[in-house]
């Protein structure tokens, strides 16, 4: 037994993709939580307008961060603003008593601002857009269409070129006349065309199943969730170019995943993190997801006021891929050298 229990320890401090998970995940998991785990909300962006947005934006209550006070806005512009995701609450003072509008689609937020305004009595009227009764399934739907997305395009295809190595045909794609471009986008092709069939199924469920709404443009989402499942796809692939065995490739998806859970937004809201940890969040592609699908699912907001989650998804594929693709060269070069020795070897004897 002794003997065993030896061999076991060597081969765990050989494998350092192991010894990491076993090691630091703990570590990392724990000071994420620690840090990210926080639903209360210390701080609400605030627009105030009407002719007495001065007088109020005074005597607001500390929650609420007053960055504009517009006395000449209409409740038009309070409308926009709040469908562009300007700002997450707009008090209005062109009514008696003053309205104040506040974006249900940030259910946490919204939950803060309820209760802080509901707290004034009768000298404000709360009305929540978006979101009117504050259910959790209108928030978390369109959230969880793109975690599923994440599984599916990480963890399955992380494993697509690893069967490839271990099955030895890495090295006859090393001799075929395809660019390593073309085998990545042979490798991600059907999977894309699966998980685009379950985020067709998904949100025709969630929309069917919990009432979630949709108010934006069909068109407008499928671009979206085509742009961000070509990145997850890819990250796929690039995990697979990285690792020996399917164990480690599903270990290191499982390394990615995680953080895109906690950090982006859709479980903890990220103006309730620290500025440091919200900054790893705004590294993730999940993040971007979840805005843009809360935007058009609940606000109907259009590409002007969703273009900046599109351009930064847009430039993370770019990237990905082009990462994938000259790892996946690098890969295909020490193959096929292999395989030109081994012909000529062949040939001299």
């Amino acid at each position: 037994m002794k003997a065993m229990i030896l061999k076991e320890f060597r081969e765990l401090r050989r494998d350092r993709r192991t010894m990491a998970m076993l090691i630091l995940l703990p570590i990392v998991l724990l000071t994420i939580f620690g840090y990210a785990a926080n639903f209360t909300v210390d701080s609400i962006p605030t627009r105030v307008i009407g002719p007495d947005a001065e007088q109020v934006a005074a005597h607001a209550p500390a929650l609420f961060d007053i960055g504009q006070v517009s006395p000449d806005a209409t409740t038009e512009d309070a409308m926009t603003w709040m469908r562009d995701n300007d700002t997450e609450v707009v008090i209005d003072t062109t009514t008696q008593p003053p309205t104040a509008y506040v974006d249900g689609a940030s259910l946490f937020t919204a939950q803060a601002a309820d209760a802080a305004l509901g707290r004034l009595g009768d000298q404000v009227r709360i009305e929540i857009l978006y979101n009117p009764d504050l259910d959790t399934s209108w928030v978390m739907v369109p959230a969880l269409i793109g975690l599923i997305l994440t599984f599916i395009g990480t963890i399955i295809t992380s494993i697509g070129l690893v069967k490839e190595r271990q099955s030895g045909t890495l090295e006859q794609l090393a001799v075929m006349p395809l660019r390593p471009a073309d085998v990545i986008i042979g490798k991600i092709a059907p999977y894309f065309i699966l998980a685009a069939f379950d985020m067709l199924v998904v949100t025709l469920l969630g929309v069917w199943i919990f009432g979630v709404p949709f108010n934006g443009s069909p068109w407008l989402f499928a671009l979206g969730a085509g742009i961000f499942l070509f990145v997850v796809l890819g990250l796929g692939v690039l995990i697979s170019t990285a690792s020996q065995t399917q164990a480690q490739a599903i270990q290191l998806a499982i390394m990615l995943l995680l953080p895109q859970i906690l950090l982006s937004g859709f479980i903890f809201p990220l103006s309730a993190m620290p500025a440091a940890i919200a900054a790893i969040g705004r590294c993730l592609p999940l993040t971007y997801f979840v805005q843009l699908a809360q935007g058009i699912f609940l606000r109907g907001a259009g590409l002007d006021a969703l273009w900046v989650p599109f351009v930064v998804l847009a430039g993370m594929a770019l990237l990905v891929f082009t990462a994938a693709v000259l790892r996946f060269r690098r890969d295909l070069a020490p193959s096929a050298h292999r395989r030109a020795a081994g012909r000529k070897a062949e040939a001299t004897r």
